[in-house]
């Protein structure tokens, strides 16, 4: 499996969340079982099945967390220069058909944002810009169908995950 870039922030936030999942909701979550299971008859304990399906999202998400970081690749993107589109990036593009001019910042998938103007490097839009100078027009493929943009800056910007 390919290494995921990340951002340290982004690393930070699962690794948090993994943490608390694993030190505070799952041992709580383990006695809201033993308490609902004192309860008696466990086929019509709700509460005893709550928590047991509680528990099994915990554990899933626990596994999920621990895969995303076990093949994430800490990228630091202040590091390298943003002479052409790559992680990190911010870009500014104008779309040839409508004139409109929009930002984004290309990051990990775990740290998009759509409404803060951060897009997953996985995005038709990102891969169709990777590698390309300002200036350059090119036509990406989106699911609305072909459109023109052209790359009027590209730039490093620190990072803004959160408003």
């Amino acid at each position: 499996m390919t290494k995921e870039p990340m951002t340290q922030y982004g690393h930070d936030k699962l690794r948090n969340e993994l943490k608390d999942l694993n030190k505070v909701q799952r041992p709580e979550t383990v006695i809201e079982i033993d308490v609902a299971r004192s309860h008696g008859d466990l086929k019509e304990n709700a509460e005893y099945h709550a928590a047991r399906e509680k528990l099994r999202f915990i554990e899933s998400r626990i596994g999920e967390l621990s895969l995303l970081l076990a093949n994430s690749q800490l990228v630091d993107p202040s590091t390298y220069a943003h002479d052409k589109v790559r992680f990190g990036s911010t870009i500014k593009l104008e779309n040839m058909e409508t004139e409109e001019e929009i930002v984004y910042t290309i990051v990990g998938k775990t740290e998009s944002n759509p409404e803060l103007g951060l897009i997953s490097f996985h995005t038709p839009l990102a891969r169709g810009l990777m590698g390309r100078e300002e200036g350059t027009e090119v036509e990406v493929s989106l699911p609305n169908g072909k459109i023109e943009f052209e790359i009027l800056e590209v730039s490093y910007k620190p990072i803004k995950f959160e408003e």
